[in-house]
């Protein structure tokens, strides 16, 4: 989803910046075993899969242009929500 046009338009990035971006996030990632114990807590499945893996990796942040469709659910785990924009800047 980084590299669709929009995207890159609103975040003023390239494919290539994506490309940098996505090999570091990997290459300092770890691999989590999901439990599914807090559905639903959002009316997208799809989204409902993003949270879970948020929240079963302990993630302090769940980056999404979506703010909206996933409301207050990150922070009852914890979960701080953030637009991409705000994480890269921050990088």
């Amino acid at each position: 989803m980084l590299k669709r046009e929009e995207h890159l338009s609103a975040a003023g990035a390239t494919i290539d910046d994506v490309d940098v971006i996505l090999d570091m996030f990997t290459a300092s990632a770890e691999q989590i075993k999901l439990y599914y114990l807090w559905r639903p807590q959002l009316k997208d499945a799809f989204d409902e899969l993003v949270l879970e893996t948020a929240v079963n990796g302990v993630a302090d942040v769940l980056v999404t242009f979506n703010l909206r469709d996933f409301g207050k659910a990150p922070g009852s785990f914890g979960v701080t929500l953030a637009l991409p924009r705000d994480v890269i800047g921050r990088l």
